[in-house]
């Protein structure tokens, strides 16, 4: 069975995001084929991918390297991100299904609820969730390629501080919901302008430890993670 290129690109780019391979890092195919147990092709495939997205280089006398970016490229995104997900809520408004309702209407619920009980360990994963579906209902396919990949490289740059108020962001997740419903564009648009920048303001830059690199990839050469081919068909 082939394994494809686009699940060794998920799987190096999670591991990019979780911090396996540092920033600045060497990445070498025959040590990220061992690691995920395939050819060294569908590798060659991810690195070109994951370059164009902006989460490897290529260096002289180096090859691919995890990308370094500046403070300035960072703050860059959190803008983007605040321009394009309110552009993603009104479209919703106008796109949005009864699935897609349904499913925003349940993550609400199930949050608020983990608010009242004080379980907080799945707040962010459901947030998440919800923000994923709600650029789903946009119904754009690039809008929704330029959202996943900036909610990608915001985890890897952003430690995200937990909101001192949680019932308060749930509240703005269920008002979003209410206009995506009525299909009140400008409404949703208003409304998630105001939750990502509430949000934004919780961000705090990551500053990678280069002392842990040596470290880090002597591990990553040891150690062995196969793809998830969940979904594949042999």
């Amino acid at each position: 069975m082939r394994i494809p290129a686009h699940s060794v690109c998920t799987a190096i780019r999670d591991d990019i995001v979780s911090g396996v391979f540092e920033r600045g890092g060497r990445l070498t195919e025959e040590v990220l084929a061992r690691r995920y147990g395939v050819s060294r092709v569908p590798v060659r495939e991810a690195l070109r991918t994951l370059e164009s997205e902006g989460f490897v280089v290529t260096r002289r006398h180096a090859g691919a390297c995890v990308a370094e970016p500046t403070e300035q490229e960072a703050a860059d995104l959190l803008e983007m991100r605040m321009l394009l997900e309110p552009l993603g809520a009104a479209r919703a408004a106008q796109r949005r299904t009864e699935a897609h309702l349904k499913v925003l209407r349940g993550l609400v619920r199930l949050g608020q609820e983990r608010v009242r009980r004080g379980e907080g360990e799945d707040l962010r994963s459901l947030g998440g969730w919800f923000h994923e579906t709600l650029a789903q209902a946009s119904g754009s396919p690039a809008l929704i390629a330029l959202l996943t990949q900036l909610r990608h490289k915001i985890a890897w740059m952003y430690a995200v501080e937990a909101p001192v108020r949680p019932a308060d962001s749930w509240a703005e997740h269920g008002a979003l919901v209410d206009a995506v419903a009525r299909r009140d564009a400008e409404r949703a648009r208003a409304l998630a302008a105001q939750h990502a920048e509430r949000a934004a303001a919780a961000h705090r830059l990551r500053r990678p430890d280069h002392s842990v690199r040596a470290a880090g990839a002597a591990r990553v050469r040891s150690s062995q993670h196969p793809v998830n081919i969940a979904g594949v068909r042999h």
